[in-house]
């Protein structure tokens, strides 16, 4: 399906952009966009992959990440029943959601293209998307938001009065999205188009004879390293670290009372950061979750690797040379999907479409305004976020319809970029039903957003 929606973006950006005299733009958007994808994003990623990747690496040696998959193992199984619960790919995408919950976006993606890698391990078809892939997928498009952390910030820096009132509507609609988007991935993994072809039995045969060797070797490997027991100083040094950060959130959160209890003990407190110094409790406690998660999650995994014995820096170090292997291979896939996103951009074909639809939208209840920024959704964020902010600026932060474009922004997800980097990582080129799943979850949390909006403000 990829192949035919990539060769469309191409010719359409390129006829609409001869007969609208936009051709020398729609040619400088191309280059300038294969620039920015390896310059900007690719290269960059790099070095982010590599923190995230060793910090999974010390999770695993430590047990952690063995832990929270076994806890939710009922679900994971109940999703994916075609990836073994033992196996590290459910690890993965268990840290990969729960990054996408907290909306941790720089933590979710090189989470992702380890599960992504997990999964590949798995697939006798090489180059082709297995059913595990394409649900996983559509749960990262439709990924639900405990906090729209980005959202929130951009309808708080406009003087919105309430920004965190898009949360509950964020959640319903994204609750609404994940439904849908699971749904329709594990409907259409049995459709005759999309059903996976059988693989020959020597194929098969030769493979799990690799498997076997392959698991056996890392058992072995596992055995060698094996993390000791967590010591009773060790959980004292645990229960101090939280503390700590539980103290900092307290300060972030309620600067006065924590300047007030330190202060009896003759001490002083730095004072809060101004964006943070004249919100609200609740906003306070939000952005304070926000700024604490990733040094959380950066210092809590070591420690605890360390306390259970793992050679930290030598892990990290092993786990964090896989970046750049990873970042070379998405390469030409994000080139080839945001440089024809660019073309059809600049050829003016999502302006055209406004104007078209528009009308007949406004006609049963979806508002004209709304509809650049869900034509963008699934193509570009930063585009989508410039609409956004300058929807928000023109009509007000706390506007129905600024309500409804948080809520859109907050539950949807830039499909096509999701699908080029993360399939792009293992060189998947049939992608099955995982384009549709992902915009069947977009468009479920468009509807929902508007509808869910309508009914709450």
């Amino acid at each position: 399906m990829l192949n035919y929606i990539w060769l469309t973006f191409l010719i359409v950006a390129v006829i609409v952009g001869g007969f609208s005299g936009k051709l020398p733009a729609v040619t400088k958007g191309a280059f300038e966009t294969a620039e920015f994808a390896v310059m900007k994003i690719a290269l960059p990623l790099v070095g982010i992959m590599a923190i995230w990747l060793g910090i999974m690496r010390l999770a695993e040696r430590a047990g952690l990440v063995q832990l929270i998959a076994r806890a939710l193992r009922p679900v994971m199984r109940r999703l994916f029943p075609d990836v073994p619960p033992e196996h590290p790919a459910m690890g993965s995408m268990v840290m990969n959601m729960a990054a996408n919950m907290l909306g941790l976006g720089n933590a979710a993606t090189p989470l992702g293209l380890r599960a992504m890698a997990d999964l590949e391990k798995l697939n006798p078809r090489p180059g082709v998307a297995t059913n595990a892939m394409c649900t996983f997928l559509a749960i990262n498009t439709a990924s639900i938001q405990l906090v729209p952390t980005t959202a929130i910030g951009l309808l708080a820096i406009a003087g919105s009065t309430n920004p965190t009132a898009i949360v509950p509507t964020a959640f319903l609609a994204t609750c609404c999205a994940l439904t849908c988007g699971v749904l329709s991935a594990r409907l259409m993994e049995k459709l005759p188009m999309f059903r996976l072809a059988d693989v020959p039995r020597a194929t098969v045969s030769d493979r799990e004879r690799d498997e076997t060797a392959a698991t056996q070797t890392t058992a072995v490997e596992l055995e060698k390293i094996e993390p000791r027991r967590l010591t009773r100083a060790g959980r004292y040094w645990l229960i101090i670290f939280g503390l700590c950060f539980a103290a900092m959130f307290m300060m972030l959160a309620f600067p006065a009372t924590a300047s007030a209890a330190i202060h009896r003990f003759g001490l002083e407190l730095p004072p809060p950061p101004a964006d943070l110094a004249d919100k609200g409790v609740v906003i306070r406690s939000l952005f304070a979750i926000s700024i604490l998660a990733v040094p959380f999650l950066l210092s809590f995994f070591p420690l605890y690797a360390a306390l259970r014995g793992v050679k930290v820096y030598e892990q990290f170090v092993e786990g964090a040379r896989e970046a750049f292997s990873v970042a070379q291979r998405i390469i030409p896939f994000l080139v080839a999907m945001l440089v024809s996103i660019a073309m059809l951009r600049e050829a003016g074909v999502i302006d055209a479409m406004t104007r078209s639809l528009g009308p007949a939208l406004s006609k049963i209840g979806f508002p004209a305004d709304l509809l650049p920024m869900v034509l963008m959704r699934p193509l570009s964020g930063s585009a989508t976020q410039g609409i956004f902010v300058e929807l928000i600026n023109r009509l007000g932060p706390d506007t129905l319809i600024s309500r409804m474009a948080a809520t859109i922004y907050g539950s949807t997800e830039t499909t096509f970029y999701v699908l080029a980097v993360y399939f792009g990582s293992v060189a998947i080129r049939k992608t099955r039903h995982a384009v549709a799943a992902g915009l069947i979850a977009d468009t479920t949390a468009v509807i929902a957003s508007v509808i869910i909006c309508r009914a709450l403000f």
